[in-house]
């Protein structure tokens, strides 16, 4: 970690810690990185979550980004995974995400994706890091080398488009409960399941700019347990302020983990031939009883860091499907998904457990131990 950036980006109190000089600087040396530095003009795309403060920095950071000479591709209010998803397929130099995930409005990141989509190399942050404290000169473009803003709530559509095309089978009548913690989500999350006819109930859609995340979400997911039991609903899914993480719970309430879904994904591609290797890796957030419920059906597995750190990701993606952790982030292989599940993850989980439910009756679940499940 550097000396702004850490695991999560650059976060901290909005105007305190992270400020919008900060973000014009990060937007002014990416703007160059990326295009003047190599004879061409950048494209870079943005997206924020729902906080106050996140619109200012979008701000900054297109001011940045212009006056080194970039395009800069807004998305508006998106989620991470939507970013890290259009920055690669729609070919961006890097992408960056307004955001401090499931901490309290007040706090926002700024998040570097690769064009990939990926966490950005740290070679590239230290470099960031360093025009920040005027260690590196960046010129300012000129005339017709001026960049521009583009309007590219397209980018997030296409996005949607693409989760629903993730799903196996229809929704239909099938009721579904959302706490979209008046974040990032809280339109993405009801189109996805709208447009595969599940009839839809969400709670904490009614976003402020001072709401997030409070007292809502998937850091609070007692809510969205009584509101499924009370309205009697099939499933509901709670989601942080980005969306890169998501909790799901079952028809009486009880909450399926990062943990849980990660056994009944990998027994049901298993099962199927499809588990690349017969294994699955975690990180070291994961509980024993999931490694129990592996060993017991015959899949291997595999422990490794959170997978926020880029290059194990790459390691393991390479050889293994499935890559959550217990708070219900989650990175999957290749094309198939993006670094973080959200929607995507439990939209393919979530066929798969109905497909296991209406073949057998019931969906295996794991017998987990501890807090984490």
């Amino acid at each position: 970690m550097g000396k702004y950036f850490g695991t999560d980006g650059f976060r901290g109190e909005a105007n305190k810690d992270l400020t919008f000089e900060h973000a014009v600087k990060i937007g002014r040396f990416l703007g160059w990185y990326y295009g003047a530095r190599l004879g061409k003009k950048a494209k870079i795309v943005i997206g924020k979550d729902t906080r106050r403060s996140s619109y200012m920095f979008e701000s900054a950071l297109c001011t940045g980004l212009v006056a080194s000479g970039a395009d800069a591709y807004i998305m508006h209010v998106t989620t991470t995974p939507s970013v890290a998803y259009i920055t690669r397929v729609d070919d961006f130099d890097c992408g960056i995400m307004i955001s401090a995930s499931h901490n309290p409005f007040y706090d926002n990141g700024i998040k570097l994706l690769n064009s990939n989509g990926e966490k950005m190399d740290e070679e590239t942050i230290l470099k960031v890091e360093d025009y920040i404290d005027g260690k590196i000169d960046v010129p300012m473009a000129e005339r017709a080398a001026i960049g521009r803003t583009v309007d590219y709530v397209a980018g997030r559509n296409r996005y949607i488009g693409y989760l629903i095309s993730l799903s196996k089978f229809s929704f239909k009548n099938v009721k579904v409960g959302l706490d979209v913690a008046n974040g990032a989500s809280w339109q993405i999350a009801k189109a996805v399941f709208d447009a595969l006819g599940a009839k839809v109930y969400v709670i904490n859609n009614q976003p402020d700019g001072c709401n997030i995340n409070t007292d809502c979400g998937s850091t609070h997911i007692e809510h969205l347990q009584k509101f499924v039991v009370d309205n009697k609903l099939d499933i509901g899914f709670a989601y942080d302020g980005d969306a890169d993480r998501c909790l799901c719970v079952d028809e009486k309430g009880n909450v399926v983990t990062g943990d849980h879904t990660l056994y009944i994904y990998g027994l049901y591609m298993k099962e199927r031939g499809k588990l690349l290797n017969n294994k699955v890796v975690t990180t070291i957030m994961s509980n024993f009883g999931l490694y129990k419920a592996l060993d017991k059906v015959g899949i291997e597995r595999r422990r490794t860091i959170r997978p926020h750190h880029l290059h194990q990701i790459r390691h393991h993606r390479r050889r293994h499907p499935h890559f959550p952790e217990a708070d219900g982030s989650y990175a999957g292989q290749g094309k198939t998904h993006e670094r973080a599940g959200g929607a995507c993850c439990f939209l393919s989980a979530g066929t798969e457990e109905r497909e296991s439910k209406e073949q057998t009756g019931r969906t295996e679940r794991p017998r987990c131990t501890g807090s984490r499940c």
